[in-house]
């Protein structure tokens, strides 16, 4: 029974690293290639609600299918994969209930990214809240390939 749950959280895992990296190295960058820089940000704003919660949603239920493959993983391997996991369920939660509405926020606040100087306050803010929520993005995409890792190295015998 534990094997077909470890199809499971391979396969939540497998969906969480690939939409981290569909949605960060294909669609965004294509989107802002096609479209003017405002509209481009209206369009992945528009994105954003949907793709936070999806990120959540596999978080927790990584958790809950962690418990489940428990004893299929040695010892250490469950640890740092409940750490891992742990994290990345608060990073979540931090990104879609503080950090993007901050964002929302304050890029209401500019009124136009094409035409604001870039030392404006609200262009200054905007940018330090994206470096940390695309630091945060590329930290939950590493976090998940090392799950992926680690549910394939660090298995019982």
């Amino acid at each position: 029974m534990n094997s077909n749950w470890n199809f499971f959280y391979n396969l939540a895992l497998s969906l969480w690293v690939g939409g981290i990296s569909i949605f960060t190295f294909i669609i965004t960058p294509v989107i802002f290639r096609s479209f003017e820089r405002d509209m481009a940000g209206q369009i992945v704003g528009k994105l954003f609600p949907g793709y936070l919660t999806y990120n959540l949603v596999l978080s927790v239920l990584v958790f809950l299918l962690l418990m489940t493959v428990r004893p299929l993983l040695t010892k250490s391997g469950f640890k740092v994969s409940l750490i891992l996991v742990a994290c990345a369920v608060i990073i979540n939660l931090y990104v879609v209930f503080k950090l993007h509405p901050d964002i929302v926020r304050i890029k209401q606040a500019v009124h136009s990214f094409n035409a604001e100087a870039g030392t404006s306050p609200e262009r200054k803010a905007f940018g330090r809240l994206h470096a940390v929520s695309a630091s945060l993005n590329l930290l939950l995409l590493a976090d998940g390939i090392t799950l992926l890792f680690i549910s394939s190295v660090l298995k019982k015998q």
